[in-house]
């Protein structure tokens, strides 16, 4: 199987980052090299900004070393922005992402999201964290 290009939302990825927590498979699985994490700056920002509320500065600090030196972050660099979620406009920066990185499928379970099955163009796939792992982690632990 090829490396997937995932978008995370940032309260999937938050989960994903705890050394103890159900969900920490996936942040393994990036530092594994199992799929390739599409960011934009604002994403970045966001991710950041939050980390140092949920874990400290200190842990941000050093997560953030880790995370950005992966070869599987990718930075993406959207031209254009589709305004396809509502009503959280700031959502709309992981749907650029998705679609400026091309990306597999973007991870949320905000319902906000789920607009985006009724959209046509530009198609963006999502799939909800149970999905997600119900679909892929048998590949991503193995």
């Amino acid at each position: 199987m090829k490396n997937l290009n995932l978008v995370i939302d940032t309260n999937i990825f938050l989960v994903s980052i705890a050394k103890n927590f159900r969900y920490r498979w996936i942040y393994d699985a990036l530092l594994n090299g199992k799929f390739n994490l599409l960011i934009s700056t604002e994403i970045l920002l966001e991710y950041e900004e939050l980390f140092q509320i949920k874990y400290g500065v200190k842990y941000s600090s050093d997560k953030f070393v880790e995370f950005l030196l992966n070869k599987n972050v990718l930075l993406i660099s959207p031209s254009f922005r589709w305004q396809t979620i509502y009503p959280d406009l700031d959502d709309n920066k992981f749907v650029d992402c998705a679609i400026a990185g091309n990306a597999d499928f973007i991870i949320s379970n905000d319902a906000d999201f789920k607009i985006l099955k009724t959209i046509d163009f530009p198609k963006v796939n999502v799939l909800t964290l149970d999905e997600f792992e119900t679909s892929f982690k048998e590949y991503f632990i193995s």
